[in-house]
């Protein structure tokens, strides 16, 4: 970084420290270590050029770092996205996620508990730079009868707020995926620069999702080799499986905690219908994972075993409006300039409206309370299934 971006970033966290204090004694821990991480963050990142002339850097990471080079040109030259200082620095953490989210719900909902932030507003989820501060979290609010968990983020977007400081780099977190997958959250990420809707994680998250989408597919079809394309098929039918079968079960729960037995305060009955929708949620994965192999094949294994209210609703900002996004990319005529001018009139809209407008027949029911984005005025990306 250079002298006046190390300056910059010093003054961006009295800044947030000072948020922190207007906060409230009771969120300044909190405040500190989130505005301490993300400024460890970045000064641990060096631009691209200097990790491809270090000798101690591998050649597969500089093979990646140039593979990610070709993606962000192609993310500006064929996507339309935003052409910035983003993703041309790189920055080893040294740690298994760049932050852990915590998220809770009650235990007959799928409605997320909130949290109020600066800029940010109030969100469904809390982020976390230590993973024992956000299983410590989890754990507390366990305590108080909420279903919580904490699940790593591999990567968060900063919504162009920090393009004057290098903008938001490649990380170690990520930068080991395989070709599609690398395109995709460098898409994802780049996408929310270009729009953020303040409070409406459904539209934001199925927008991103939607552009990663699809212009991963174009990726894959007109950049990569056939390795990647067919080791891209394998990752990719299987997480749309298991996307089906969570889908599937999102909806279940939806209907259990709206039926009858809920309204009358019928807890043990609730309870039973429950357990029996979480018994066919496993038993539907373990044949799905009987029926893959390779290395990947318990790459969901964690998260059905922790599988609860809170990870449902989590999960499901990041696929219910696709198709209605996608449906609209068809519309204006695959245009990626008349796509974000038309996604940017329905963020005009009431919040009510521009969710029906892009419900499709078929999509299965939002949570209410979906995750809003983080602090900092961070966007971040869910880690695990669904990403």
């Amino acid at each position: 970084m250079t002298p006046s971006q190390v300056r910059g970033l010093s003054r961006m966290g009295l800044t947030l420290a000072a948020l922190a204090l207007l906060a409230g004694c009771a969120d300044l821990g909190y405040y500190w270590q989130s505005a301490s991480g993300h400024l460890g963050l970045m000064r641990a990142a060096r631009p691209v050029p200097e990790w491809l002339q270090d000798p101690a850097a591998s050649e597969a990471l500089k093979a990646k770092l140039e593979l990610a080079q070709r993606i962000r040109r192609f993310a500006v030259t064929e996507l339309g996205l935003p052409d910035n200082p983003s993703y041309t620095a790189y920055a080893d953490l040294h740690r298994a996620a760049a932050i852990w989210n915590v998220v809770a719900a009650p235990p007959h909902s799928l409605t997320l508990k909130t949290w109020c932030f600066p800029v940010a507003g109030c969100v469904g989820y809390r982020g976390y730079y230590d993973e024992a501060a956000a299983r410590a979290e989890a754990t507390a609010l366990g305590d108080q009868g909420l279903e919580a968990a904490a699940y790593p983020v591999p990567a968060y977007s900063t919504l162009g707020w920090m393009n004057w400081a290098g903008g938001d780099p490649l990380l170690s977190t990520f930068i080991g995926y395989p070709e599609g997958e690398l395109a995709r959250i460098v898409f994802h990420e780049l996408a929310h620069q270009v729009l953020y809707v303040a409070g409406d994680t459904m539209f934001n998250e199925s927008f991103a999702t939607a552009v990663e989408r699809i212009g991963g597919a174009r990726w894959l079809q007109t950049q990569a080799g056939e390795a990647a394309r067919l080791e891209y098929a394998q990752f990719d039918s299987r997480r749309q499986q298991f996307r089906v079968l969570t889908a599937r079960t999102r909806r279940a729960l939806a209907d259990i905690y709206a039926s009858k037995a809920a309204r009358d305060q019928d807890w043990a009955t609730v309870d039973a219908q429950k357990k029996a929708a979480m018994d066919e949620f496993r038993r539907r994965y373990a044949e799905l994972r009987a029926d893959w192999s390779g290395p990947r094949q318990g790459a969901y294994d964690g998260w059905v075993a922790r599988a609860n209210n809170a990870l449902f609703g989590a999960q499901a900002a990041y696929d219910e409006l696709v198709p209605g996004f996608e449906a609209l990319f068809e519309r204006e005529g695959r245009d990626w300039p008349r796509f974000y001018a038309a996604v940017k009139r329905l963020a005009a809209l009431p919040q009510a409206q521009r969710l029906q407008a892009l419900r499709v027949d078929d999509a299965p029911p939002a949570a209410a309370g979906m995750p809003a984005k983080a602090p900092q005025h961070q966007q971040q990306r869910q880690g695990g299934p669904g990403a």
